[in-house]
């Protein structure tokens, strides 16, 4: 059985250089897919989205496209680089539009895997917004994954080799998403 994952992440960097916090995400998607995902993006300009707003229903085609892939996803797979100690307001303004899912058969994130990966320059900074990721997604009744990936300032090759730790963490968290988010989905008929 095929998983269906929705990767979002990254910042609005350089055009045709994706952010480290986009690298990561890539990464860990490859290794999801690798274990029978099908992965859609939501990446960088992508998530150039609209200020939310929970008076307005008005949605333009970016946000409609990214909550129809959520409302679709068995998994999604969640990066923020860390701002001021937190997870970006680029993302924080993706998931805030999840609110829009609360009336679904399967409200906000409920029965879906989720794994976080929190970027930055440091060690506080990326822990702080993976921490973060986990509390949101938890709020919004997701399931994390019991690995979460901190990339911090340490010369990472997300890329290369699987000797590199930081890249051995991502590619297991995407397996992990994988394999959970199939077992979620075959146990649903048992659950009820």
């Amino acid at each position: 059985m095929s998983v269906r994952l929705v990767a979002i992440g990254g910042s609005i960097g350089r055009p045709g250089r994706p952010s480290r916090t986009e690298a990561a995400l890539r990464r860990a998607t490859a290794a999801a897919v690798e274990a029978g995902a099908e992965a859609e993006f939501f990446v960088g300009e992508q998530l150039r989205l609209p200020l939310y707003d929970p008076s307005s229903t008005v949605r333009d085609t970016r946000t409609r496209d990214l909550l129809d892939a959520v409302r679709r996803a068995d998994a999604l797979l969640i990066a923020s680089p860390a701002y001021h100690g937190a997870v970006s307001g680029l993302i924080k303004n993706a998931l805030d539009y999840f609110e829009d899912l609360r009336e679904d058969c399967r409200p906000y994130l409920e029965q879906r895997v989720v794994g976080c990966i929190g970027v930055g320059a440091g060690p506080q900074g990326p822990a702080a917004a993976l921490r973060s990721l986990r509390d949101i997604v938890h709020a919004l009744r997701g399931w994390p994954t019991p690995l979460g990936v901190v990339v911090g300032a340490a010369p990472t090759d997300l890329s290369g080799g699987r000797d590199d730790r930081t890249a051995a963490q991502l590619d297991a968290m995407g397996s992990e998403v994988a394999d959970f988010a199939r077992m979620r989905s075959a146990a649903r008929p048992l659950l009820g």
